[in-house]
């Protein structure tokens, strides 16, 4: 169980001002998380592989393909619409 000196100098390096009521509320509250720590500290893990995440995350790798196609007049208004182009292409500003 922790004394209201540790859960002052906790609060000083956090850089909280804590009033004396909250002082005790503080004990009995930060006291009980790091039981809870203790409990966690008996759980047998020897056979239990480290994982970085809960479920079996892989990525999805699909081709590259247009969703629909386009026609010629559909792709000829578009570029005659666009404020700068170089040849098929729309030219935009450099994003790096």
């Amino acid at each position: 169980m922790l004394t209201i000196d540790q859960v002052k100098h906790l609060a000083k390096l956090a850089r909280l001002e804590l009033a004396e009521e909250e002082l005790t509320t503080f004990v009995k509250e930060l006291s009980s998380i790091l039981d809870y720590f203790e409990k966690l500290k008996e759980i047998d893990i020897e056979n239990i592989l480290p994982t970085a995440y809960a479920l079996d995350v892989k990525n999805v790798f699909r081709e590259d393909q247009p969703s629909q196609k386009c026609d010629e007049e559909m792709i000829t208004q578009m570029l005659q619409q666009a404020p700068g182009k170089d040849g098929r292409y729309v030219k935009v500003k450099a994003v790096l």
